[in-house]
């Protein structure tokens, strides 16, 4: 090797071994006896240390037939209401099924034993109850649809005669049978029915209390052309409903004819409904007729309308506006952030017995930011000696803890009376997680009743309910009043629901309810409402102890209106008072029990004592609510926005539905 090649391999080697001695630097010396690390392995459980899962309910869903559903209740009260003390017991069953050929059936029946009215036999009890089966969209020949009720029911009505803007005519429950046939999609609609009259009546199981009278109905509406309709029918009824001395209505035994009937022209943003009405019968004759029209342009919509009521006139057994005349008109205003309406009525008297002046209203809202919205609403009443105001103040905002409302109402009666009334309410509906929800009502005011002097009244309230456990569910109302006048009220309201899911299809509830009373709000002076006293219900404490037992089958697997493989939710929701009218349900709300909902025109349920209704297991998608007003307190209603309702539903979520029915103010 020449001296130069030696050279290179000497440079090499000293580099290596100065990389060498670097490496070894930075390592820590191995210990010689130190054990050598295990390889990494997967770990597998093994499927006999796993914990056993919770049941799933779908595994023991029957998918064979068509869908079904059945429910059963056993329900027992007992209940303190003034002096007198009694006991109830019932039975309640329901459910509905479908056919290949003959449409839906529902089912909806009680059976109870009250010892409210002793027998003459001295056997201390009574029973009563009501069985409704229905028969819906029953498909026919050459395009007829139809819906068959047999049991306790509401006279029918076509949709043209139930859509009235300012006159409502009520419907008659009766036990007996009820036919309903559509063709080609309402271009002709034929309705009849026909049974005995009576009541509701009960405690926590609604039942009917047959009259001596009878009901008989016959209806029908047709389409003229494009633009034109008509409709007509006749009621006639045995037996007129009044109020008793308890809060409750009697059948006072007399006869009644009624006659209804309309012309409707539509011709998109303006329509016009003719109206004719006659009554005769055992307490007289008479007759009305009213004019109502509707005008839309851009973002204004105009309602006017003409009326002549004579004295006496009526609709089977229910009383109804009547001994008035006039005209109305109605303006009102919608945007993104204004909504305000304004009206004015002259009224005026055919025999001069009855109301004469005018009656405005206006109402107003804007919403000034995204989060803060504020408005209210006044009403005047102008008569000789008898000047009423009614005014309100609000103004609601979302804030950190959810929807806050705050609002102040006056009311001031002329006529040398010191009746002036005044309130401040402050609510607060919070935001709270997944199977939680709270809504806090608190206020204060000087109330005036009956002409007496206003009495101080303060007021808490709570409405809400929390899932306590998954199968532990606590929901309700409460309500604190104290007064300081000797006319005041004073005590607390409850409505309390404990409910416990003892089984993957059994219920128990328990309910605690106590009312101090009602009495007519000093805020409400609407001169239509019906004349007749109001009576203030008496103080009343009720306890339920009720078992439930829920099942469904069949291949849509109670996915109602869907298909058997399909998503689903549900819809919850409630009917109530909507004393306010800003559509948002507070603890100070009162409910609307008994009331029908419909869902998608094929399936019905009925509010329970707080108002709330559910539809389990609804496919996912658009689907409409619709709400039968039959049994709603007058003068309460359901606007035209407020009873139908476009719900979508959303995959394994409860989508939640208010509807307030509100009165005129």
């Amino acid at each position: 090797m020449n001296p130069k090649a030696r050279r290179r391999a000497q440079l090499a080697m000293a580099v290596s071994l100065s990389l060498a001695a670097a490496g070894a630097q930075g390592r820590p010396a191995q210990d010689p006896t130190e054990p050598q690390a295990e390889a990494w392995q997967d770990n597998v459980i093994s499927p006999d240390d796993l914990e056993p899962l919770p049941p799933d309910e779908t595994e023991s869903f029957d998918a064979s037939g068509l869908p079904r559903s059945f429910r059963f209740e056993l329900l027992g009260s007992r209940t303190q209401r003034a002096d007198e003390t009694f006991s109830e017991l019932g039975l309640a069953a329901g459910g509905f099924r479908e056919t290949a050929n003959y449409g839906t059936f529902s089912l909806d029946a009680t059976l109870q034993r009250s010892d409210r009215r002793e027998t003459e036999s001295g056997n201390g009890g009574d029973f009563g109850g009501k069985l409704t089966l229905w028969q819906r969209g029953l498909h026919a020949g050459e395009g007829w649809l139809g819906s068959n009720g047999l049991g306790v029911l509401n006279t029918p009505a076509p949709e043209l005669l139930r859509q009235q803007y300012r006159f409502f005519l009520p419907s008659v429950a009766f036990a007996g049978a009820s036919t309903d046939w559509v063709r080609d999609r309402g271009e002709l609609v034929l309705q009849g029915s026909l049974g005995r009259a009576g009541v509701f009546d009960g405690a926590r199981v609604v039942g009917f209390d047959l009259a001596d009278g009878n009901v008989g109905s016959a209806s029908a509406q047709w389409r003229w052309s494009d633009r034109w309709r008509g409709a007509v029918s006749l009621l006639a009824t045995d037996g007129q409903v009044l109020p008793d001395e308890q809060g409750g209505t009697f059948f006072q035994d007399v006869e009644t004819r009624a006659m209804h009937a309309a012309a409707g022209w539509d011709a998109g943003g303006r329509s016009i409904n003719f109206n004719l009405q006659a009554s005769d019968g055992d307490l007289g004759g008479a007759w009305g007729g009213w004019l109502d029209g509707r005008l839309e342009r851009g973002r204004y919509i105009h309602n006017y309308g003409v009326f002549r009521l004579e004295p006496g006139l009526g609709w089977g057994a229910q009383p109804i506006n009547n001994d008035s005349q006039g005209a109305y008109y109605r303006l009102a205003y919608r945007h993104a952030r204004w909504n305000w309406n304004a009206g004015v009525d002259r009224i005026a008297s055919v025999s001069g017995d009855s109301f004469d002046g005018w009656y405005g209203t206006a109402y107003a809202r804007y919403q000034a930011t995204s989060t803060v919205g504020l408005g209210g609403n006044a009403a005047l009443r102008q008569t000789n000696g008898a000047d009423a105001l009614s005014g309100q103040a609000f103004v609601d905002r979302r804030n950190a803890w959810g929807q806050a409302r705050a609002q102040i109402e006056v009311a001031r009666r002329s006529g040398g009376r010191d009746d002036d009334s005044w309130q401040l309410t402050l609510d607060q509906s919070l935001a709270l997680g997944q199977g939680r929800r709270l809504t806090l009502s608190a206020g204060y005011g000087e109330l005036a009743y009956d002409g007496e002097p206003a009495t101080g009244t303060a007021t808490l309230a709570a409405y809400g309910g929390f899932d306590l456990t998954e199968r532990l569910t606590l929901d309700g109302t409460a309500r604190w009043t104290e007064g300081n006048g000797p006319g005041a009220f004073r005590g607390a309201d409850l409505n309390l629901n404990l409910a416990w899911r003892v089984a993957s299809r059994w219920w128990l509830v328990a309910t605690v309810y106590e009312n101090r009373g009602s009495r007519r709000s000093p805020f409400v002076i609407d001169p239509l409402a019906t004349e007749q006293p109001f009576v203030n219900l008496p103080r009343d404490r009720t306890v339920f102890l009720s078992l439930r037992y829920e099942r469904q089958a069949g291949t849509t697997a109670g996915v109602l209106g869907g298909t058997p493989d399909s998503a689903s939710g549900a819809i919850q929701g409630s009917v109530f008072l909507d004393e306010n009218g800003d559509g948002i349900r507070a603890a100070s709300e009162e409910a609307a029990a008994n009331v029908t909902v419909i869902l998608d025109g094929r399936y019905s349920v009925r509010t329970d004592s707080q108002g709330n209704f559910e539809f389990p297991r609804v496919a996912v998608g658009a689907h409409t609510i619709e709400v039968v007003p039959d049994n709603l307190p007058l003068p309460w209603f359901l606007d035209e926005q407020g009873d139908r309702r476009a719900v979508e539903v959303q995959v394994r979520e409860a989508a939640r539905v208010d509807i307030g029915a509100r009165r005129q103010r």
